[in-house]
């Protein structure tokens, strides 16, 4: 299986969308919180344009936050994105 990494806030609505997703499609991950974490939230936003959460990483490569990743489950590709 690959390496995902999701980093979140602990009280953000999508961010436990996404995980229920993952769980739920028996994707395990390594969740990051960065809530408190400016530093780390603006390191994120220069690597991916994006400055929200969650932001979902697959083999250090980023795949987007849960509207993508409801997205990649509707289309089915789960399988081929995760594992």
């Amino acid at each position: 299986m690959k390496k995902v990494k999701l980093y979140s806030w602990t009280f953000c609505p999508f961010c436990v969308r996404a995980k229920e997703v993952l769980v739920q499609n028996g994707i395990e991950f390594e969740e990051i919180v960065i809530e408190n974490d400016q530093a780390e939230m603006q390191r994120l936003t220069k690597i991916t344009g994006s400055d929200t959460v969650p932001q979902i990483f697959v083999e250090d490569e980023f795949i987007g936050g849960c509207d993508e990743l409801l997205q990649i489950e509707r289309e089915g590709k789960v399988e081929d994105i995760f594992r």
